[in-house]
């Protein structure tokens, strides 16, 4: 059996974690001196984690009901 966590809950998880690394990227760089691709490097590893829990069906996110699911085109 895989966990899996709720929609409404996958996107509230994903937004705050998205604000959470928003926050602490602009803190460190602000601390120390970071080069641009640095930067990019490191916000692509944090969508990266993100899209590994999504792929592996562990969050099931439905955006807030913005975009339609694939089962509800049939």
């Amino acid at each position: 059996m895989k966990f899996r966590i709720p929609p409404l809950a996958s996107d509230i998880i994903i937004s705050i974690y998205a604000v959470i690394t928003l926050y602490l990227r602009f803190k460190f760089e602000q601390n120390a001196i970071v080069s641009p691709m640095n930067s990019i490097v490191m916000g692509v590893c944090f969508v990266l984690i993100i899209w590994v829990f999504i792929k592996l069906k562990i969050l099931n996110p439905n955006w807030f009901g913005l975009i339609k699911s694939k089962k509800a085109k049939s």
